[in-house]
């Protein structure tokens, strides 16, 4: 008699040929859809409304006069702990800790969520191209910088991809729900401290979970329809789950 397979365990996903099987939300399209498109209709807004501008500018402005010393330690710790090479970092020490796990699929799956969460960033900002606050405008600009790479906010859309990819690699288990909680908290936190900074605007860091969001609903289409297909080959010969 053929053995028989052994069951899936309650509330955990199939996981077909062992690979870490996303949920796909079933009206990915549209709503993925709906988030790219306010995105880019904030943007559009931003740049031919500059009423806008100066709306978001007055909050910066009023952060900026009223710094305290705790909130601008978090602040520019988070500036930090979420910057561009710090960001390269966690992935591939996140890819790397997988591996030695010989979870080989579940950090290729980290990596590539949290690199397409992020990197969709980059593709708005050349879209939008909007200018970042100016520093001579704030009393107290705690990390100057310029140029069009305002819209929307990288920390903030690392953040997000960052809290996205641990869901994804702990869906099932009885962290699941503490680390969905945890990542929108430090996610929300991350994009106070860049208005706080006077980095970015508040449609800038709003424009972040959008545009994120976006980027991860069709993720889970993309990882599930061509990810498996193309490592189904290579990697279904003993390598980790």
């Amino acid at each position: 008699m053929a053995p028989q397979s052994q069951p899936a365990l309650p509330g955990r996903p199939p996981r077909p040929g062992g690979f870490p099987h996303l949920s796909v939300p079933r009206y990915w399209i549209p709503a993925s859809s709906l988030l790219a498109l306010a995105a880019l209709a904030l943007g559009l807004c931003i740049r031919t409304l500059p009423a806008l501008t100066g709306a978001d500018l007055a909050v910066d402005q009023d952060l900026s006069r009223h710094h305290e010393a705790v909130l601008t330690a978090l602040a520019m710790s988070l500036n930090a702990l979420f910057s561009p090479v710090a960001g390269v970092l966690v992935i591939a020490v996140g890819a790397a800790v997988l591996l030695l796990k010989r979870q080989v699929l579940r950090a290729i799956l980290f990596a590539s969520a949290v690199s397409w969460g992020w990197g969709m960033s980059q593709v708005f900002k050349m879209i939008v191209a909007r200018q970042r606050p100016n520093p001579a405008s704030l009393l107290d600009p705690l990390a100057p910088e310029t140029g069009s790479n305002s819209f929307p906010s990288g920390h903030t859309c690392l953040a997000v991809a960052l809290a996205f990819a641990l869901y994804f690699l702990l869906r099932g288990t009885r962290w699941a729900r503490i680390s969905a909680w945890a990542g929108a908290l430090v996610a929300v936190v991350v994009a106070w401290s860049r208005i706080y900074i006077g980095v970015h605007y508040p449609t800038d860091v709003l424009a972040s979970f959008l545009v994120t969001g976006a980027a991860m609903l069709a993720f889970t289409w993309l990882w599930n329809t061509v990810a498996l297909r193309l490592l189904s080959l290579p990697l279904t010969a003993g390598l980790g789950r």
